[in-house]
């Protein structure tokens, strides 16, 4: 009897240490925003950084694990940090857009993000929210499955975070300040970046590029991220195909490819199986840009090196697609369906209860200090309101009944009724407020999002905030509302937080809204949200214990 009571103490114990595996954990981070001197095509500059690390740090968590990351702003800034993809369910205070969800974390002020990832695995990431920091404080968050549970794809031997970004070479700030001085566009980046870095730069040999070291007959799950400020980006390795298994951390029926695209905003986890005996393979990070508009036109490089290979072999070359290759874009875009399995379903709403039909794009408004744009400013609206960013934040407002911050009036087809994609307008001018949409808890929503050739057409990666949503439909011209919705896919259509709206083209997109709070819909590349190009959908609390937004937590930050 006494060595079973001292076999159970010792069972107890063990376990005590080593959880059950479906029990969830508590993880802990803590981001110290600092400046620190970063260099980078031979020249230097002091950098806003999390941990004095460019790229950030990656979070590592299980499904359903809790967590708690102590932001600490030392720098000149006003700082927030966004989740980007986490559903934030009921924790809106945590999902960190500024002035939408929060003030911002002011310097020498401390703010901790307390959030649940809610049945979700895959590959999200995070970034400051707030001016144009973005552009240097970035980093991935890797969710692995539960414990136990296997991924629904071969296992790979090995896992590799790719994070692709922008670099200027000037201070962002002054970028994007210069900018709406003269009310022109910014200067585009100097170089893109794969992991923090160009690879082989003009006039600058001393810059390396990434390394991804890798051994025969081994398969690599290699997370990407586009962490880039305003460029869609084409992603490919010489000699070597991809095999797609998730995007925006939500599993898809797996497809082989040698491109992917990814705009900012957008993750993809693809196979690469080192099938090769030996060699360096070049790496290339490209942009893809099919509309007269000016970008970043050199490309990142790195290298997949095979162990036993020597430095000074030659490495094997590749040509990145043209910079406006839309049919090699569009044939990755096309290629994408939702796994639809019994495990992971695809759970399109099938009835609608808001049709909503966006337009998004660009726009002029009158500015008689912009002398460059001679006396006008380049603006961008979503259904021709320019989104005015309030002093008080949306969700506390909202939360504690402020009036006079927004109005809940965002209209739900456009103003003006004319050819949106092909022809131009007279008045190019927008409205401006601070305008929401409201939505019932659990409505379900179709919202059309269509591109306009105001100024010129463009492809425009719409992130929404608190939701995953399915892309149902796509198409160029002008959205058809009796024909094009017969050709819907309802069935397996792919499942996104971040979707690319084709130059001239229009894309459909359905949600059911059930997860209360105040949630920022924006165009992902930053100038456009800079200029307007954003909203926010209200959504209300329902009836049941679980369907309401959580308080505030006792140190959310003051405005």
């Amino acid at each position: 009897m006494k060595s079973h009571m001292v076999w159970f103490l010792f069972l107890a114990s063990f376990l005590s240490v080593f959880p059950a595996p479906s029990e969830s954990m508590v993880r802990h981070y803590k981001f110290n925003v600092v400046m620190k001197n970063i260099t980078r095509l031979c020249s230097s500059k002091p950098t806003v950084t999390v941990n004095g690390r460019y790229p950030g740090p990656t979070i590592y968590a299980r499904e359903d694990d809790t967590l708690l990351i102590k932001v600490v702003n030392h720098v000149k800034y006003n700082v927030s940090i966004h989740w980007h993809g986490v559903r934030q369910v009921r924790t809106g205070w945590a999902d960190g857009p500024a002035y939408i969800t929060q003030c911002p974390i002011q310097p020498g002020q401390v703010y901790t993000y307390n959030y649940t990832l809610t049945g979700q695995r895959g590959t999200l990431w995070w970034h400051a929210h707030i001016l144009w920091l973005r552009a240097t404080v970035y980093g991935a968050i890797v969710i692995l499955p539960k414990r136990g549970v296997p991924y629904p794809f071969p296992k790979p031997d090995h896992e590799k975070v790719i994070v692709l970004g922008e670099w200027w070479k000037s201070d962002t700030e002054n970028v994007i300040n210069e900018a709406l001085k003269s009310g022109l566009a910014p200067n585009v980046s100097d170089a893109h970046m794969i992991n923090g870095r160009p690879g082989l730069a003009k006039n600058c040999p001393s810059d390396q590029g990434y390394k991804l070291s890798v051994k025969n007959g081994k398969t690599y799950l290699l997370r990407v991220v586009n962490a880039a400020l305003n460029e869609e980006l084409f992603f490919k390795v010489a000699g070597h195909l991809f095999t797609v298994v998730e995007v925006d951390a939500v599993y898809v029926k797996p497809f082989k490819i040698d491109t992917i695209v990814i705009a900012p905003g957008q993750t993809t986890n693809v196979l690469l199986t080192a099938s090769k005996s030996t060699g360096k393979y070049l790496v290339t990070a490209s942009p893809f840009m099919d509309s007269p508009i000016a970008v970043d036109n050199v490309t990142a490089t790195a290298t997949v090196h095979y162990s036993g290979t020597l430095s000074s072999s030659p490495t094997i070359l590749t040509l990145p697609p043209p910079q406006n290759a839309t049919s090699v874009a569009t044939n990755f875009t096309n290629s994408l369906r939702s796994l639809n399995s019994k495990k992971y379903p695809a759970l399109v709403p099938t009835t609608i209860d808001h049709h909503l039909f966006f337009t998004v794009g660009l726009g002029l408004n009158p500015c008689p200090t912009c002398k460059a744009g001679n006396g006008s400013r380049v603006v961008a609206s979503i259904n021709n309101v320019t989104f005015v960013m309030p002093k008080i934040a949306l969700l506390p407002a909202h939360y504690f009944n402020i009036s006079g911050v927004f109005t809940p009036d965002f209209p739900k087809i456009p103003p003006h009724v004319f050819n949106y994609s092909g022809g131009s307008l007279t008045n190019m001018a927008t409205e401006t407020g601070t305008r929401l949409y409201k939505l019932p808890y659990n409505a379900t929503v179709q919202l059309v999002l269509q591109d306009t050739g105001v100024i010129a057409p463009e492809n425009h990666p719409i992130h929404l905030h608190g939701y995953n949503f399915f892309e149902v439909g796509r198409g160029l011209g002008n959205f058809n509302p009796k024909k094009d919705p017969n050709n819907f896919n309802l069935v397996d259509p792919v499942e996104r937080n971040t979707i690319g709206v084709p130059s001239g083209g229009w894309v459909v997109i359905r949600f059911r809204a059930d997860n209360p709070g105040v949630w920022f819909m924006h165009c992902h590349l930053e100038v456009h949200t800079t200029w307007g190009l954003k909203m926010a959908f209200l959504v209300e609390n329902g009836k049941g214990p679980n369907q309401s937004i959580l308080p505030p937590p006792k140190d959310f930050p003051k405005c």
